[in-house]
């Protein structure tokens, strides 16, 4: 016969007990107002994303949401103050695909899993590859027979080290067996500038950050990751029809709250932020940011994340990253 010590006895006894009460809570929630803290500075679209979840949730649930922005430190600021804070669902966080990428690269105050309960997913955007007009290739086939016939004289440049752009050229580099330098960046505009220019030749975008240049001249897009094409960009094709369908890279944006938030409030927030991405004013508004809404259960984003790390981790280790 197992022996329970007293405490756990009492756990057992009061569980059905603790449960009723995160019930109860979440019923009553919200009845103060929400933090939501977003580790960018104002202005980018991360700060659009947080402000049009924040308007909608005041306005459905009557309590104020308020948008603090945190940056620095990579993030880990303002990620660090949510994972400190008290799992009452009070404080949420914005998080983007960096969340998945960090603490593989350096060390994180914070475990991105352990220390945060998903909540949703707000939208995803696939990755463009555009080269400079002076490339001589037009295809993903012909980009690899270049790369493999000039190995480490190709240049792709990112809107930062160790953030997804970065990330997207390595993986690249990985699945293809080919050799291409990474450039880094402070921001994806001096990047598009040389890119332009010729001072680099490739360069792994969002679509929203490309289409003028493309459609005016000035830059040639390859492929789109994902499972469609883009409609501005009909008829440049998918990764998968261009012959690399395990090439499947994506920027993706999602709410977070401290680890130990009961679930009925993290279901409650997410069926919120799920009803909000089916209206078309809200689809219009991401859409204008290139961002496809991807709404997901707590569960669904937990499992992502997990599968999102296993794969950057790989990438990271292959490349030998690191930002300290």
């Amino acid at each position: 016969m197992k022996k329970f010590s007293g405490v756990t006895v009492w756990m057992l006894a009061a569980g059905p007990w603790l449960a009723a009460i995160d019930v109860a809570n979440a019923q009553g929630y919200p009845n103060k107002p929400i933090r939501f803290i977003t580790p960018y500075a104002p202005g980018g679209s991360t700060s659009v994303m947080a402000r049009m979840i924040g308007q909608h949730l005041t306005e459905r649930w009557g309590q104020n949401v308020i948008v603090d922005n945190r940056p620095g430190g990579n993030t880990i600021i303002g990620t660090e103050t949510v994972a400190r804070s008290a799992p009452d669902g009070y404080t949420i966080l914005l998080v983007t695909s960096t969340h998945s990428i960090l603490s593989s690269l350096t060390r994180t105050p914070y475990d991105p899993v352990r220390d945060f309960a998903p909540v949703a997913t707000i939208g995803v955007s696939p990755q463009v590859l555009v080269l400079n007009m002076a490339v001589q290739a037009n295809t993903v086939q012909e980009v690899i027979a270049l790369a493999k016939a000039r190995p480490g004289q190709l240049n792709f440049a990112s809107s930062g080290a160790g953030g997804p752009t970065h990330l997207s050229g390595e993986l690249f580099n990985l699945i293809t067996g080919v050799k291409t330098q990474h450039i880094p960046y402070k921001g994806a505009g001096p990047a598009m500038i040389d890119l332009i220019g010729g001072q680099v030749q490739m360069f792994f975008s969002v679509p929203v950050n490309i289409v003028n240049h493309v459609k005016g001249g000035k830059l040639k897009a390859v492929a789109v990751t994902g499972a469609n094409r883009v409609p501005a960009l009909p008829n440049m094709p998918t990764f998968s029809e261009a012959g690399l369908p395990t090439f499947d890279v994506k920027t993706w944006n999602a709410v977070m709250a401290p680890a130990g938030t009961p679930k009925p409030i993290l279901d409650k927030l997410s069926a919120e932020i799920g009803v909000m991405l089916t209206l078309p004013a809200i689809k219009e508004r991401l859409d204008a940011l290139g961002t496809t809404t991807m709404i997901s259960t707590p569960e669904q984003f937990g499992a992502m994340l997990k599968s999102e790390i296993a794969l950057y981790l790989k990438v990271i280790k292959s490349a030998n990253i690191r930002i300290d």
